[in-house]
């Protein structure tokens, strides 16, 4: 045992006097595996990074939840001339759906691309503030946590009262983080709102804008506004059915409801959209999923031809250091002792490569990181063995046949062939 020792202790010191005596050589051979790491484990990392922010988002929204919508969320068959001539979502159709869809445990009637307003208080301006105009159910559909205050609440939203609910950062950049806006007076789409709650810090939107940075309002202010006929802005229903529902009939029963709510007959297509969050986290995962793989294939070609480059570097240093090995083994160095000295030269330089590789991603992470607000990007540990251990196979690869030609070299002609 201690002989075994003793031979891997000499075998990785002549490995590490090999690489120091060759500098430049060493150098090159390093470059392309360090390539190749930086480019999968950069991919992975950025991959990691935004499958946990997408993750962190959806955690607040129940899989369940639904949308209902004139436009589709995702590709469809139906042509696009002939969706865009579908009819908007109109206020008494989520009132239908609301009186007469069964396990229901939540439904919001809102709309997309509301203009952008700019919020006064006191003489201070805040400029292109993103709008959401929803009902009292989104509070539930959205499990939203406030900060100070509450939600509105249903009378508030069927009257269409002057009420809203700030996101963190509006708050903060009108009244000061430490201040309660609660009761104050705020004006936009040419009315005075009274704040009634401040929403917790929620961080970035992977779907859309950050709610941080967004008010919100009953739906019917924005519907006694903005005429939802010409579709400057786009209705919508977001329904959660209960969790003790059969999901697959929920839908069943929502799609049949609304086609009987528009009299669409039955050999007629669907003249609206529903879009299921589940089908959306699935098309996220195939998506990153594909990211994932051309981050591979990318640094595939890459360790490729590092692993290459090591190999002929070491025939290379076989083949300039035979008369070497021709006195090792006339000294009675065994051909295990020969080989390791190789294998382990190598490995060394693959993993070197490897490393440098990953604390360049690990400084990029960080200079990203400290660049983009609300988005963090992570190094996994999972990704630093990973990159490790895929260095170490690309080491004993490359490594292993010129390590085991030198092994099996005669001494006697290897000393003749060096001299």
């Amino acid at each position: 045992m201690f002989q075994s020792l003793s031979a891997l202790k000499e075998s990785f010191r002549f490995a590490l006097n090999a690489m120091k005596n060759n500098i430049l050589r060493t150098f090159l051979s390093l470059l392309g595996v360090t390539v190749g790491i930086f480019s999968i484990i950069g991919v992975l990392a950025a991959v990691d990074s935004l499958d946990k922010e997408i993750r962190d988002s959806l955690s607040t929204l129940d899989q369940s939840t639904i949308w209902l919508s004139p436009i589709p969320f995702k590709p469809v068959e139906v042509p696009r001339w002939k969706w865009q001539q579908f009819p908007t979502i109109d206020y008494q159709e989520y009132q239908y759906l609301q009186k007469n869809l069964p396990n229901l445990k939540a439904i919001s009637y809102g709309m997309f691309n509301i203009p952008r307003q700019n919020v006064k208080y006191n003489g201070e301006t805040l400029q292109n503030v993103s709008v959401e105009a929803v009902t009292e159910g989104f509070y539930d559909i959205e499990s939203i946590e406030l900060k100070d205050g509450r939600f509105f609440n249903e009378q508030e939203s069927v009257n269409g009262s002057a009420v809203v609910v700030l996101g963190f950062e509006i708050s903060k950049q009108l009244f000061g983080e430490a201040f309660n806006p609660v009761g104050k007076k705020v004006r936009f789409m040419s009315k005075k709102f009274t704040v009634i709650g401040v929403m917790k810090k929620q961080g970035a939107g992977v779907f859309g804008a950050s709610k941080d940075e967004q008010l919100f309002v009953p739906a019917t202010i924005a519907l006694n506004i903005y005429n939802i006929k010409n579709k400057t802005v786009i209705p919508y229903i977001k329904l959660l059915p209960e969790a003790k529902a059969d999901y697959d009939e929920f839908l069943g029963t929502l799609q049949q409801r609304f086609r009987q709510k528009r009299a669409v007959k039955p050999a007629e297509v669907d003249n609206f959209f529903i879009t299921e969050l589940k089908g959306a986290a699935s098309a996220i995962e195939e998506v990153i999923g594909v990211l994932t793989t051309i981050g591979w294939l990318i640094g595939g070609f890459s360790l490729l031809v590092g692993g290459f480059g090591i190999a002929n570097i070491m025939f290379v240093s076989v083949k300039e250091r035979t008369n070497l090995i021709g006195i090792q083994k006339a000294l009675g160095a065994k051909r295990k002792f020969i080989l390791l000295q190789f294998l382990f030269e190598s490995i060394l330089l693959s993993v070197f490569g490897g490393l440098i590789g990953l604390f360049l991603v690990w400084i990029i992470t960080l200079i990203l990181s400290a660049q983009i607000d609300e988005f963090t990007f992570v190094l996994s540990t999972a990704n630093i063995i990973l990159g490790i251990s895929v260095t170490f196979v690309i080491g004993v690869i490359a490594g292993i046949i010129p390590a085991i030609g030198a092994s099996r070299l005669d001494p006697v002609e290897a000393i003749r062939t060096g001299m």
